[in-house]
């Protein structure tokens, strides 16, 4: 059921889903990091980081990109969308980028790819496209050179996230290539904390911001 239906949403150009997305002006929190506190209490986002695309007073959209998801790989999922593997490419993990809309892919990639009218710039030299396009020139050795696919993505309404934020649900951090695109994804919700002076021992529950 799955494959199918990534199936028919990659192989679209995603013109809806791209057109929301270029609608949010990129605003303060645009290429930052969202880290979920401890006792946020959403156990969806339990230990999660987020790494924020879209941001504007009409709300916010993100991935999460420490969370893979353990019954799908890469080369397994291209098999199945019948994507032919041309050469070697490195076998990686498939992410749960959140809990909305959770059969539509995303790639997030760095900026020396693109495909017309399907990818997003988003901030410092990563971009982040919809289509099977990428998948297809992953498999042929033409993709980016390094990239995090994720199925879902959170998503913010109005004030939302800001609400959720003031009520200690979040830190916010500069992000960093290493931790959104990094293998060990069970350190990343810690490195992130590092990067504002914080261990989990000493994390309280008054939320901030960097």
């Amino acid at each position: 059921m799955l494959v199918r239906a990534l199936t028919y949403v990659l192989a679209s150009t995603h013109a809806a889903a791209h057109n929301r997305l270029m609608k949010y002006e990129v605003t303060s929190l645009v290429g930052k990091l969202l880290i979920a506190m401890p006792d946020m209490g959403d156990p969806r986002f339990d230990r999660s980081v987020i790494y924020i695309c879209a941001h504007s007073d009409e709300g916010a959209m993100g991935l999460i990109v420490n969370k893979p998801r353990p019954k799908i790989r890469f080369l397994n999922l291209l098999k199945q969308l019948e994507i032919e593997v041309m050469g070697i490419i490195s076998e990686a993990d498939v992410h749960y980028g959140g809990p909305v809309e959770t059969l539509r892919g995303f790639v997030l990639h760095t900026d020396d790819y693109r495909t017309e009218g399907g990818t997003l710039d988003v901030a410092d030299h990563i971009n982040m496209t919809a289509t099977i396009d990428i998948l297809e020139d992953i498999a042929r050795g033409k993709g980016p050179q390094t990239s995090l696919l994720a199925i879902g993505y959170s998503g913010w309404g109005e004030k939302q996230l800001e609400s959720e934020i003031a009520q200690n649900g979040w830190l916010t951090c500069d992000a960093s290539h290493d931790i959104i695109f990094g293998t060990d994804n069970g350190a990343k919700w810690e490195a992130a904390l590092a990067t504002l002076g914080v261990t989990p021992e000493l994390l309280s529950a008054t939320a901030g911001h960097a």
